[in-house]
């Protein structure tokens, strides 16, 4: 059977103001493939799909769907066009069922009356293979589960293009999998998938053609058969690159950070973290697993002072932080920095430049009413310089920046401050391979200088390649710390949803 053109792109530019992000850029994609878009952050990819889903215009350029020329202006008509959008954060209410999700914003009322609703969701449901409870409200389901609700909804409203973008982003290996398992039956329908990921392993796999784009512009298109992850990062990044991931070994110090039978308490009053401990020493990266949700960002602020401690000790050094804030903990001298996984909510502020972010670490040591702005350029300059931030300049928004540099930039400046502890939240989520190399290659060379750092990340073969020890957490309690060496990505993925494993070689106690 011959596969027909489902999307062509041609010609396709869009600039904002000075920066142009796509020119001339062509795509095509079949129906009954996957077809997987590759580049660099920055590379262009979001604004030329953001331009298939209807949100921007295109300066120039045509976009065919079915064999039909569109010209959208809004999200709307791509849908009608048979284009839905599956984005990394989900677009769910979570206060809703799985029906009322997937029929929100309906006009057409003929299938929303009970049966018929239920009638058309199973017939879909069946073809695809997606299995999911009607009745369930959004915020009792699982990520996996949210997945499958957000890939029925699009199909509900008659997408035959889909766009997914990162989607296995907090997976399990085996949520992956099962995913994987529902992009093969789409492909039988006959639906053109464009798959989005910075997972090389994960594009070799699922893909059937590729197309990388650099520097906004679309550079090959290529059979996954004819080949291999080494030429699709070159391609990528433009020149050759080390795609290993180095691990040095480094002899431990002395204990840096200990946690013991830590608990923390949420909104509801319910324990997030239960009974924790765990210890980190210098010169050594403990990784931490887990599925979304379970207690890692909260452990994180607990040990900065944002989150308060409702038992337990956070002993830094041999003092313990329960019971202070941030500010008494900087104020007191105690050498930590944290990257967290909200670069632009909690990290740095998006309409601020890079002098002022970096300023916002240590303003208050300044004496007098005014702020040291001359010290603050020169540590943006030396940033900048250090971790090649790609900027128009120190003093414009890092809003207008690509993630990776976002990222570099709030990296170097808490590095800046020679931390004797280093907690990093997902800090190549969403990156290139290019900038996530770079990124490991900081956190190498800061455990060489005896720095402790817990690192927490959903890529679960960066954290066995990485870390020293691996703990994974489940529900906010340690279900395992093991060496990383001797345990599989199948017995971690069990271990993140708190099944119990036959003991891996080096099993370890917290």
């Amino acid at each position: 059977m011959k596969q027909e053109p489902y999307v062509i792109m041609k010609d396709i530019s869009k600039s904002f103001g000075k920066v142009m992000a796509n020119q001339n850029v062509n795509l095509e994609v079949l129906g009954g493939e996957v077809h997987a878009l590759l580049g660099e952050n920055g590379a262009g990819k979001s604004t030329l799909m953001n331009m298939l889903s209807g949100v921007y215009t295109p300066d120039s350029g045509s976009i065919f769907i079915l064999g039909k020329e569109w010209d959208f202006s809004s999200p709307k008509e791509a849908i009608k066009a048979g284009v839905g959008t599956i984005y990394q954060h989900f677009k769910l209410v979570e206060a809703m069922t799985a029906r009322e999700n997937i029929i929100l914003g309906q006009k057409n009322r003929i299938f929303t009356s009970g049966k018929d609703v239920d009638s058309k969701i199973k017939d879909i449901s069946e073809r695809f293979g997606l299995d999911i409870d009607l009745n369930k409200r959004v915020q009792e389901m699982t990520v996996g589960e949210k997945q499958i609700l957000e890939m029925l909804k699009v199909l509900y409203r008659g997408a035959k293009v889909l766009i997914l973008d990162e989607p296995t982003t907090v997976f399990t290996p085996q949520e992956t999998e099962k995913l994987f398992s529902i992009m093969r039956k789409m492909k039988e329908q006959q639906c053109a998938i464009i798959f989005i990921s910075h997972k090389m392993d994960e594009v070799m796999e699922i893909a059937d053609r590729i197309t990388v784009l650099r520097k906004g512009e679309s550079i090959k298109t290529l059979g996954k058969k004819d080949t291999n992850p080494m030429e699709l990062a070159e391609l990528m990044v433009g020149r050759k690159i080390d795609m290993k991931i180095k691990r040095y070994e480094c002899e431990c110090t002395n204990c840096i950070l200990k946690l013991n039978n830590l608990s923390i308490k949420g909104k509801e009053g319910s324990d997030i973290i239960k009974d924790l401990s765990l210890n980190i020493c210098g010169g050594e990266i403990l990784g931490l697993a887990g599925i979304a949700n379970s207690g890692q960002k909260e452990l994180c602020e607990a040990i900065v002072g944002i989150q308060p401690v409702s038992k337990g000790e956070i002993i830094f050094e041999g003092e313990n932080l329960v019971g202070k804030n941030t500010r008494e903990i900087i104020e007191k001298g105690i050498s930590m920095s944290f990257i967290p996984e909200d670069r632009l909510g909690m990290g740095l502020v998006a309409s601020m430049d890079m002098v002022e972010n970096v300023i916002l670490k240590d303003y208050h040591h300044d004496k007098g009413i005014f702020v040291d702005r001359k010290s603050g350029v020169k540590k943006a300059l030396r940033i900048k310089d250090r971790l090649n931030v790609l900027t128009p300049g120190i003093n414009n928004p890092i809003r207008d920046l690509s993630g990776g540099n976002i990222q570099k930039i709030l990296l170097g400046r808490e590095l800046d401050s020679n931390p004797r502890l280093l907690i990093m939240a997902y800090p190549t989520r969403g990156l290139d391979i290019n900038t996530c190399n770079i990124i490991y290659d900081i956190m190498n060379e800061q455990k060489a200088k005896g720095v402790a750092i817990l690192f927490i990340a959903e890529d679960l073969d960066v954290l066995q390649q990485l870390s020293d020890r691996l703990a994974v957490l489940c529900h906010g309690r340690i279900t395992g710390v093991v060496d990383p060496n001797n345990i599989t990505r199948e017995q971690i993925g069990l271990l993140m949803v708190g099944q119990k494993i036959e003991k891996a070689g080096g099993d370890m106690g917290a």
